[in-house]
């Protein structure tokens, strides 16, 4: 479908790729890699034709059509959401004109004989044809399909596009590209502005439905389910894996230790080299050797080895104060704007030591309920904070907060302390800054870049509670990797926003969904979270295809996913929350206990002095606090017992 033969791209006399060769099949699926600023999303602006190339060619077919989704395009506002998506239509409508013009001019001749009319016939029937085979029938409902699957309700079908975030108008772009069918698709980051169920209907499409399609993609869940094919970007160079991405990423680890032994051995035959014409150049009876060894010394092609991979890199949070035994406390919480109510009679206890996920669709209030964390906005019910709490907070706003007039390197080297420090360099490059990179002024960052540089800061401060926003939009799968180790090790509590499967697998023991005004809690991974709502969805749409390549992994914190048939999800929860409650009982008389104990002991203390032994209110303060203690210690029996029996029940 298209041919792309000894491609050079120079940037200021500086080769980006070169000597690129490769071809484009029907229903390939490519994951277009490479490191950041290898030349990916500029490989794909001269596939769609939007840029030139140095030299070489680009062949494409003239009946062959290409649709190009860019990170960033001019969006249109002026029309509403249905008659922004029918512009994808477009050819379908002047294909109806020409046809509906050849039924009239058919209506209006009345030479049935003739030879004219016989040729008009056939136009009339041929325009016809194409006009049925290009969908013309089914194309409002594919619209509407492609617009729910995108995440817009049928009410969103008629409000003004400028009402929508860019993020939502970004869908509504990739929708029309969708709709238009074209033989190649050309994706770069399709992802971003998704949620989790938008990207699992993306994934359905683009393996049942589209034709050919190249991707660019830091969303791995993303890439494996959808690719067969892997492009990576090198060294300057095109290397074709036919392989999806986790088969790659082996593949390309042996063929970087190849890569390795190679230079090693050029290395050692230079230097070797390099030491016979030091040793015999002014020596006349090695005149002849020396020059050969000069000559062959400049015929050597330097072997260049890919980038150190700083993925193994790992970080640990600094240590930090020991937070209370419950972080965030929420009893009916609300939040409303003017009439629009965003989510109600949200009830949840996180424990110290819990790493939990926000999902849902965008809007339904993930966001908002960590603003009401934060205290940022005014919230109804009861929101508390635990003991000792240390907020580590990241959102997108983040980076504005920044000094734009320190350097990347100053800005980490003011927060890292101890051992660390010494470690500034490689951080910055598992980031993405290593290099020069670390020498440029905050103010010369781009959004992205000063979103991970704001990320950096985060995992050099000591904090027992993480808040992250949408941690992983603006990193490359590295540098995911380094954080989701780090979140991973980290001793305190974690609350992540996020639609990035692969990042909150193994990660996140709990889900809490954003939907519909509520907030459900799954105990869990993102996996079972995922397979639970399949089965609650199966009779809408089939998403079953998507969890055939990957099993759920189950969470050892959370038996009760475990339990299957012996009761339904609501009595789960039900004895959960019951569970929690006890704990919560049995802790606070846990306290009461220890407090008296302490007590009892000092006025045994005192008592025991001879100048206090008649003390009256000593002595009626001790039988007081005794009493007191024995019943605390047969509540306390009894809620034990209570809590086992309860735990029973989800075994």
């Amino acid at each position: 479908m298209i041919s792309i033969d000894n491609l050079k791209v120079e940037f200021s006399a500086k080769a980006l790729f070169e000597d690129a060769s490769f071809v484009i099949n029907d229903r390939d699926r490519i994951a277009l890699v490479g490191k950041n600023g290898a030349g990916k999303s500029t490989m794909l602006k001269i596939l769609c034709g939007q840029q030139t190339a140095t030299s070489g060619t680009v062949s494409i077919p003239n009946d062959t059509t290409v649709g190009y989704l860019p990170q960033v395009m001019k969006l249109q506002d002026d029309t509403t959401v249905a008659e922004e998506a029918r512009k994808a239509f477009a050819d379908i409508a002047k294909m109806e004109t020409k046809v509906k013009r050849l039924e009239k001019e058919l209506g209006e001749r009345t030479d049935y004989e003739s030879e004219e009319y016989m040729q008009l016939v056939e136009k009339y029937t041929e325009e016809h044809d194409r006009f049925m085979m290009m969908g013309a029938e089914n194309s409002e409902a594919e619209m509407e399909r492609t617009l729910i699957g995108l995440g817009f309700t049928r009410e969103d079908f008629n409000r003004p596009t400028n009402e929508f975030s860019g993020g939502w108008r970004m869908r509504i772009e990739l929708a029309k590209i969708l709709l238009r069918k074209p033989d190649v698709l050309l994706l770069d980051e399709p992802t971003n502005h998704l949620d989790i169920e938008s990207i699992l209907w993306l994934e359905q499409f683009l393996v049942q439905s589209a034709k050919a399609v190249v991707l660019v993609s830091h969303d791995r869940a993303f890439i494996n389910n959808v690719t067969n094919r892997t492009l990576e970007i090198s060294c300057r160079k095109v290397i074709d894996y036919k392989v999806k991405y986790d088969e790659y990423v082996v593949l390309r680890k042996d063929r970087r230790e190849q890569q390795l032994r190679a230079y090693e051995n050029q290395q050692k035959e230079i230097a070797d080299t390099r030491a016979f014409i030091e040793r015999f150049r002014y020596q006349a009876t090695k005149a002849v050797q020396v020059q050969q060894r000069i000559r062959q010394l400049e015929k050597i092609v330097p072997i260049e080895v890919d980038e150190i991979d700083t993925s193994s890199l790992r970080l640990k949070f600094p240590p930090c104060l020991r937070s209370g035994d419950y972080p965030i406390i929420c009893e009916d919480v609300e939040k409303t704007y003017g009439q629009h109510n965003v989510f109600h009679d949200v009830n949840f206890i996180i424990k110290r030591g819990e790493k939990v996920a926000f999902v849902g669709k965008n809007g339904e209030g993930k966001s908002t309920l960590v603003k009401c964390i934060m205290n940022e906005i005014p919230y109804g019910g009861v929101l508390k904070i635990g003991h000792n709490i240390q907020i580590g907070y990241f959102a997108q706003n983040q980076a504005q907060l920044l000094d734009e007039d320190l350097t990347v390197f100053q800005t980490i080297d003011n927060v890292a302390k101890g051992e660390i420090r010494l470690r500034i360099n490689d951080i910055l490059g598992a980031f993405m800054f290593g290099g020069e990179a670390s020498d440029k002024k905050v103010k010369v960052l781009s959004g992205g870049e000063r979103s991970r540089l704001a990320m950096i800061r985060l995992l050099l401060e000591p904090v027992n509670f993480l808040i992250l926003d949408e941690p992983t939009n603006h990193l490359d799968m590295q540098s995911k990797d380094v954080l989701k180790e780090a979140i991973k090790a980290f001793d305190g509590t974690a609350i992540i926003v996020s639609h990035d499967r692969e990042f909150l697998d193994g990660l996140v023991s709990k889900v809490y969904e954003f939907g519909g005004g509520k907030v459900r809690e799954h105990l869990g991974g993102i996996y079972d979270f995922l397979l639970q709502h399949n089965k609650e969805a199966e009779n809408h749409q089939s998403l079953d295809s998507v969890f055939e390549k990957k099993e759920a992994k189950p969470a050892a914190t959370a038996p009760v996913v475990a339990k299957q048939g012996a009761m339904d999800y609501a009595e789960r929860k039900e004895i959960q929350k019951k569970i929690t409650r006890l704990e919560k009982s049995v802790k606070q008389s846990e306290e009461k206990i220890e407090k008296w104990e302490m007590r009892i002991h000092e006025l045994d203390t005192i008592l025991c002095d001879p100048a206090n032994a008649a003390n009256m209110d000593l002595i009626n303060e001790y039988t007081d606090i005794r009493r007191l203690l024995d019943d605390e210690e047969l509540r306390w029996t009894s809620l034990c017992e209570e809590l086992e029996e309860e735990n029973k029940k989800l075994k």
